[in-house]
């Protein structure tokens, strides 16, 4: 099976459960292609047991788990942290074999989506504190089951089997969902997930919203979650990029995370998920106001990643060059500059410093210190392009958004990425598009949609093809998943982004007033 955990807030990590023949369950980073590395490292292995408290003392991949009274509480803590232990020093080898251990077999491919959102006080309009935050979280463990997840004395998250509940670094609520099978189950999961918080919430009087960026608040406003890897981010995001706060405290997405079967596999994937990251920006496109005014963009959101750190965001041609795989990868990850390291419970600031460093054990912040396979998997969290690699492909390219297209985002990527003759489609009509073009399509869409001139005609004709191949796609899967698209099916047609529908409203019957955007998008 495949445990969804957390590394940050925003990015699952899978880890596989190896059952080896003595009865016990060996916590190791993938069942395939690991002999790579795999002599380097020693596992835990934990005792098998099926009862509920066994299950609920042992560690895993979130960190220590603790029983206070009739309370589970979860450590805060990077995923695996003690159960891959480095017994010699990491090779970039080894880093290679992490990420190539990733490969599953196609009848294992599961679909992982993650989405945020902005809680609000439904009278005043003004986010949610930590303080109402931690309130939620505590109710939502005690009438739904989940176990806590703490940093410090202070609630940071909930963690129940393979979904787990996070704060980004502006309390944006995040609801990191776990690997299934079909969009069906991915659906019912949001809906169960929304039921949850809103049964807890609307008790409280607060409510939560669907949107890209925060629409009404300065960042001023905006509460910072106690959290100690945002500590270090906040203060060297003014660094790099004038627009990093922005995106920590004033941005919500959805993302879906999908697997691939073999390095081939993952490049073919990888490039057609940077090629159409665009479309999918303009499709889901749905942050158009900033504290309470419009603010020129359809994706605000998107637009900040240009001005957030240029060294780890972006649309990485290096992709498509055809030396691409699992190395270059490693190759362009260790010269993303780190964020930290994390010891003995706490996280030690290395912002801007090199892995590369570390991997040679001459990092200035523990010199002498190696790497663990735990801190590369850390730093990979910490690489933000519009296609992310782990041991699975992340997209990231979309705006948060009401609940039916939170369903929908991973419905267009499941049906170009998980169908062989919709995949080889992309990549054939793709295959003649510049860098160049790749790169203007990056830069237009935020700002144009739909609209943005390609070629002879608009992206919203490539588009129209595009779903068309999404839709058939998941016909050949047999699931009875084409309705998931019908959100995105509607702005195709219209060539309409949710964020220009938007903006008609507020010129129109909102009377150039931003509040009834909570009303539009509440959950």
């Amino acid at each position: 099976m495949v445990l969804m955990s957390q590394t940050s807030p925003s990015h699952g990590i899978r880890t596989e459960i190896l059952q080896s023949k003595s009865g016990y369950t060996s916590l190791f980073s993938g069942a395939n292609n690991t002999n790579a590395f795999r002599h380097r490292t020693s596992t835990v292995a934990f005792p098998r047991n099926s009862s509920k408290s066994s299950q609920n003392m042992h560690v895993d991949a979130i960190g220590e788990k603790v029983k206070r009274g009739n309370k589970v509480i979860v450590a805060a803590s990077p995923p695996t942290e003690d159960a891959v232990v480095a017994t010699e020093p990491l090779t970039k080898e080894d880093l290679v074999g992490y990420l190539a251990s990733g490969c599953k077999p196609k009848e294992n491919w599961r679909i992982g989506t993650e989405h945020e959102k902005f809680g609000f006080d439904l009278k005043t309009l003004r986010p949610m504190t930590y303080e109402q935050i931690a309130h939620l979280l505590n109710a939502i463990s005690e009438r739904f089951g989940w176990d806590k997840v703490m940093e410090g004395d202070n609630i940071i998250g909930l963690q129940q089997g393979k979904q787990s509940i996070s704060l980004e670094p502006g309390g944006q609520f995040e609801l990191s969902g776990a690997p299934l099978e079909t969009l069906h189950q991915t659906c019912a999961e949001v809906n169960s997930h929304l039921y949850q918080v809103k049964a807890v919430a609307e008790e409280m009087g607060i409510g939560f919203i669907g949107i890209g960026f925060q629409p009404k608040w300065e960042r001023k406003d905006i509460p910072v979650m106690p959290k100690g890897r945002y500590e270090i981010m906040r203060n060297y995001m003014p660094k790099v990029g004038s627009l990093g706060l922005d995106m920590m405290f004033r941005t919500c997405t959805v993302q879906v995370n999908l697997d691939f079967s073999s390095e081939a596999d993952m490049i073919r994937k990888f490039r057609a998920g940077l090629a159409l990251q665009p479309i999918a920006t303009a499709l889901f496109a749905n942050s158009p106001f900033t504290e309470g005014k419009p603010n020129g963009y359809l994706s605000m959101r998107s637009q900040i990643w240009t001005d957030t750190d240029n060294n780890r965001s972006g649309m990485l041609p290096f992709v498509f060059d055809d030396s691409f795989g699992f190395e270059q990868y490693v190759e362009y990850a260790l010269d993303v500059p780190m964020y930290f390291v994390y010891r003995k419970k706490k996280y030690i600031d290395c912002a801007g410093l090199s892995f590369r460093d570390f991997l040679a054990g001459k990092l200035p912040s523990i010199p002498g210190e190696y790497p663990t396979l735990n801190d590369w998997e850390n730093h990979l969290t910490t690489i933000f392009p519009e296609v992310r690699l782990k041991r699975y492909l992340e997209m990231r390219g979309a705006d948060g958004g009401p609940w039916r297209r939170l369903c929908a985002l991973p419905a267009f990527w499941v049906g170009i990425l998980y169908d062989d003759i919709s995949l080889q489609n992309v990549l054939d009509m793709t295959a003649d598009w510049t860098q160049g073009e790749r790169q203007m399509l990056r830069n237009k869409v935020p700002v144009t949609g739909l609209k943005t001139p390609f070629r002879d005609g608009l992206l919203k004709h490539v588009a129209e093809e595009v779903l068309q191949l999404a839709k058939d796609g998941l016909e050949r899967r047999g699931y009875k998943e084409t309705g998931f698209l019908n959100e995105v099916a509607e702005v195709v047609r219209t060539g309409l982004t949710p964020a220009e529908k938007l903006l008609e409203l507020y010129h129109g019957k909102w009377g150039q007033n931003v509040d009834p955007v909570f009303e539009e998008l509440l959950y």
